[in-house]
């Protein structure tokens, strides 16, 4: 493979702002189809941007395309200020301009990348930039309220948000000021800022411990957009100008949809494939999306689909999706534009978990999905897995209700799912929920011990009838798969902030005592509960730091300190005139447990 290279080629923006672009070109005299990649992470290093969960980019390369990296403003060696998502949409844009008038540049373009890099594309796609033929975000967002930084259900994602943006404030404290902010306050002592910064990222109770949770100085001073987070709770204005999925009519680019389960994404990744699908702005754009789903996590080593409490074998891992033929086909398809590239119906691929299998399939939802009430039961005693609570295919007959007590100062700590990375001392994944199913404070509800498979493919929900004594709780979900062993292994979570219970933008507080009826997005999985296993819910208060800890108070969270927490004590009503219910998207098929077509989708 032979290829040069041009390093921090500056690439103007319309405000004059030049950034700092690389540019890998095959051997030959050109014009090439280019492939673009826009980091905060540092486009020197291809190591940075091309691990195990991406496209090898030498493999771009060497399959003839360009392949262009470039440090997105106020980062690595592109000058300008850093603030999270404001300025990728019209930088985008302008880059696009800029390569497709290049020489070497045949005048169409792809973008690829993952996590911020792929929120990166979708801000790209809703703009009037040329040549973009196709998108490529791997564990990523056209959503940012909804994934990272939010949740569906209105809870800050703690873990992501601290975790990420300590980082990025230690990349913006080693720059120093930028040069277009010469105002901005420097600290009194840098060195202080950064081992705080650090300390909080080695031990997760200096990082998500601390309240308020907005008195964060070392962290708000070196990216000031974490307080403006924090500050914003609601989706209003701040996150919708953020937010490429209101706008699909503007995408007129194919996508693939890359995710994995276990991943802080995975909801919104989901939801941008259907949403693209039905609505985006071009034939093409609407038929040419394509998905492909594995068990994998945001974390780092996750790759493997190996976990410490369960292992998916090692044909789940990244390596053996062929993450990079599967780019390199949709990129031929659709950046290329070559017809003869293999493109069937099947847009969807997914590895079922249960039988640890890949399966191809038409669409998502899967075509059949019926969604199947199991009803919430029991006498009154859910509390713990040694209570007695149940999930029954059948309504129950009698009137009951469980209650527990959130304590925000002993929040319920987060096993697994779907932290974003292990510096938060709560690994992601399938971890076994046992640990937390001894406390009091969580309601635990089993179905009997299954004697067929039960495949549960697509959107989970919680349908919760309530009350609480404050004027504003969490009701937190999980679903785990209970293996023979006792193993109670996490498939998928959620979480409803009650005060959103009707809107993500307008908050009303409850009325203590009232019954409500509550809805929790419970997020996406595919399982199948194999004979001799169980189906269980899990309902809580809290998911720690997984979503930060509601106070109680009905006020702004992020203010609260010590002295406001108020204890709140939730009852969970069920029976005949109150249906709480957990809504599996059931796959009933006479070949449920066996493999199917291997077809990759490009």
């Amino acid at each position: 493979m032979t290829f040069t290279v041009d390093v921090d080629v500056p690439v103007p923006m319309r405000d004059g702002t030049a950034l700092a672009t690389n540019v890998w070109r095959p051997e030959g005299p050109g014009p090439f189809p280019v492939l673009l990649l826009r980091t905060p992470y540092g486009k020197d290093d291809a190591g940075t941007f091309g691990n195990s969960k991406l496209p090898d980019v030498f493999a771009l390369v060497d399959a003839g395309y360009a392949v262009v990296a470039q440090d997105v403003r106020g980062t690595g060696r592109s000058p300008g200020t850093f603030v999270p998502h404001a300025d990728e949409g019209r930088d985008g844009t302008d880059t696009l301009v800029w390569l497709t008038g290049q020489p070497w540049c045949d005048g169409a373009v792809g973008m690829w990348g993952g996590s911020y890099m792929g929120i990166a594309q979708w801000q790209a796609a809703v703009g009037d930039g040329p040549g973009l033929r196709a998108l490529a975000p791997v564990m990523a967002s056209a959503d940012p309220y909804g994934a990272p930084w939010y949740s569906p259900g209105g809870a800050l994602s703690q873990d992501a948000v601290l975790t990420w943006a300590s980082l990025a404030a230690l990349r913006n404290l080693r720059r120093g000021p930028a040069a277009d902010a010469p105002d901005t306050p420097a600290p009194a002592d840098a060195a202080a800022d950064a081992e705080a910064l650090l300390s909080g990222l080695a031990d997760p109770r200096l990082l998500h411990e601390p309240l308020p949770l907005a008195d964060r100085p070392a962290l708000t001073r070196h990216l000031p957009w974490a307080g403006q987070v924090l500050g914003h709770p609601e989706r209003d204005a701040f996150w919708r100008e953020t937010a490429p999925i209101d706008h699909p009519d503007r995408v007129t680019a194919p996508a693939l949809h890359v995710g994995g389960w276990y991943d802080v994404f995975v909801g919104e990744t989901v939801r941008s494939y259907t949403t693209m699908r039905r609505h985006a702005g071009s034939a093409a754009a609407r038929d040419g999306q394509r998905m492909v789903i594995g068990p994998w996590s945001h974390a780092d080593g996750t790759d493997l689909g190996t976990y410490p409490d369960r292992s998916f074998g090692l044909h789940a891992s990244i390596k053996a999706a062929d993450i990079t033929g599967v780019h390199l086909r949709f990129f031929d398809r659709w950046v290329r534009g070559r017809t003869d590239v293999a493109d069937d119906d099947r847009r969807v691929r997914i590895f079922v978990m249960g039988i640890d299998r890949w399966r191809d399939e038409e669409d998502w939802p899967l075509p059949g999905t019926r969604p199947t009430d199991f009803f919430l039961s029991g006498a009154g005693r859910a509390n713990t897995a040694a209570g007695d609570g149940t999930l029954t295919r059948r309504p129950p007959t009698a009137e009951a209700v469980d209650t527990f007590r959130h304590d925000p100062r002993h929040p319920v700590p987060s096993l697994g799912g779907t932290v974003l990375v292990g510096a938060s001392g709560a690994y992601p994944g399938p971890a076994d929920q046992a640990p937390v199913e001894t406390r009091e404070d969580v309601l635990v509800y089993t179905g009997d011990v299954l004697d067929r498979p039960v495949e549960a493919t697509g959107h989970v929900t919680l349908v919760l009838h309530a009350s609480s004594s404050a004027p504003d709780t969490d009701v937190t979900g999980k679903l785990v798969d209970v293996h023979p062993d006792g193993r109670a292994i996490l498939l998928c979570e959620g979480v409803l902030r009650a005060r959103y219970r009707t809107s993500p933008t307008d908050p009303e507080p409850l009325e203590p005592g009232t019954v409500y009826e509550l809805t929790v997005d419970m997020n996406v999985t595919s399982n199948v509960f194999l004979p001799g296993h169980r189906i269980r819910l899990e309902v809580a208060g809290s998911n720690f730091p997984r979503y930060d800890r509601n106070t109680g108070t009905g006020g702004a969270l992020a203010a609260d300190g010590d002295d406001d927490l108020v204890v709140a004590v939730d009852r969970v009503h069920h029976g005949p005139a109150h249906p709480s219910r957990l809504v599996l998207p059931l796959i009933e098929r006479p070949d449920t447990g066996h493999p199917t077509a291997t077809r990759t989708p490009v």
